[in-house]
């Protein structure tokens, strides 16, 4: 489980990092920037989704992992 935990966390970092990075909303925002962020936003997301649904489909067992990760 260890393992799977890990690839999660990297997983998570690369959307939040994403996120983090999405372009100013003012009124010099590019489309063409803001589609390259989108199209990176939703493949991580996606990436994320899909790794969940595979390795953690017991909601109790997340719920173990996740309580163990922070005691």
């Amino acid at each position: 489980m260890d393992k799977e935990v890990a690839k999660c966390i990297e997983i998570m970092r690369n959307l939040v990092s994403d996120i983090q990075g999405a372009p100013y909303p003012g009124d010099e925002i590019k489309s063409e920037l803001y589609s390259i962020w989108y199209e990176h936003v939703q493949r991580d997301a996606v990436n994320a989704f899909e790794y969940l649904d595979e390795h953690f489909t017991d909601k109790n067992e997340i719920k173990k992992t996740i309580d163990k990760l922070f005691k």
